[in-house]
């Protein structure tokens, strides 16, 4: 349920409000805009009169809502809504790439491409340390090994780090992580959701599963936010279809589609969207005209050579050459229109 609040509305009333649907078991969630101040009801509230709220005097509005995702829902705050990743801020109007290896391999490979990433305008590093592969005879990751790759890189460029969490076991290794990645595969992992949602604050950069529709990716996102974590960052990858010219079909509609549904940011990654190198930079200018908040890109010193994912990995010469034409498109980008 949404109570939209009257302008100049009495404070201690509204306190009232709040302590009356807690009283009847109501979570209030309130979210405060340029033009109006919403209460997002989440609970059982089919038992609440909505005759008896909508008589309030510092009420303007009460309306249900249908969709399951409550606090996910652009209804329950207006506003888009801007994670802090370290520094780096991700919407609202604040664009930020992601970029680095598929995998972490070495500590002089990573600080490497660190480096070049960040002179071309990268404003955070990826790279997997745990690495979720479809073969368990490949290359599975430095595990915490990688982490401590990763954290150099970090003290050295001042890169915030963005890398994937596989096991709860193991959130407590991310606590120098800027932000946790929850990959395709555990999209609908609603255990680890949940105690991500439930253990850390850090920014979730959650991916769209490879089957999934975006009413399943956001009550993904509604698992970890119910949890206790708003920070959650959407992410389109590519879905599988019958199409076998690129690794997945990107679907580049997702980004004015989810940004009227939600307040979230939304980024898109076109490496593993399109698994070919040459096809990232399309498919990020792309995804920036659409109006994306920011990009995920692979970039690797040695494509050939990469222990996962060389043949969607960008040279650092081709980033810097995507990030330039990125920067000229920018100011072109769709904006929402109410």
């Amino acid at each position: 349920m949404i109570i939209t609040l009257k302008k100049n509305a009495d404070k201690k009333q509204v306190e009232c409000l709040l302590g009356w649907l807690r009283d009847h078991k109501v979570t209030p969630h309130v979210s405060a805009g340029e033009s109006e101040t919403i209460i997002g009801c989440v609970g059982d509230v089919a038992r609440l009169d909505i005759g008896l709220v909508q008589a309030l005097s510092v009420v303007e509005t009460v309306q249900r809502i249908q969709e399951p995702y409550k606090e996910a829902n652009r209804k329950f705050h207006p506003e888009d809504s801007v994670v802090d990743c370290g520094g780096p801020k991700v919407g609202g109007g604040n664009f930020q790439v992601i970029a680095g290896p598929c995998s972490v391999e070495s500590e002089e490979q990573v600080v490497a491409i660190a480096k070049a990433v960040k002179a071309a305008g990268a404003s955070m590093l990826r790279g997997g340390a745990f690495k979720p592969r479809t073969s368990p005879y490949s290359f599975q990751g430095l595990g915490k090994r990688g982490l401590e790759i990763l954290l150099t890189a970090k003290r050295e460029t001042g890169l915030p780090i963005v890398t994937e969490l596989m096991r709860i076991e193991h959130l407590e290794l991310f606590n120098d992580v800027d932000v946790i990645q929850i990959g395709a595969r555990n999209m609908q992992n609603f255990d680890l959701l949940k105690e991500v949602g439930a253990h850390s604050k850090k920014p979730v950069l959650l991916k769209r599963g490879m089957s999934a529709t975006l009413q399943e990716l956001l009550m993904s996102a509604e698992y970890v936010m119910a949890s206790g974590n708003p920070n959650v960052i959407l992410c389109e990858r590519g879905i599988r279809t019958y199409e076998t010219a690129t690794r997945n079909t990107i679907d580049l509609t997702v980004v004015p589609v989810l940004h009227r549904l939600t307040h979230l940011p939304v980024i898109v990654d076109p490496s593993h969207a399109t698994g070919v190198a040459r096809l990232v930079e399309p498919c990020a200018m792309g995804a920036v005209a659409m109006g994306a908040d920011g990009l995920i890109i692979e970039v690797h010193n040695d494509p050939p050579h990469a222990l996962c994912d060389g043949a969607q990995s960008q040279t650092p010469e081709m980033f810097a050459e995507t990030m330039r034409r990125v920067a000229a498109l920018r100011p072109l980008a769709y904006v929402q229109h109410d």
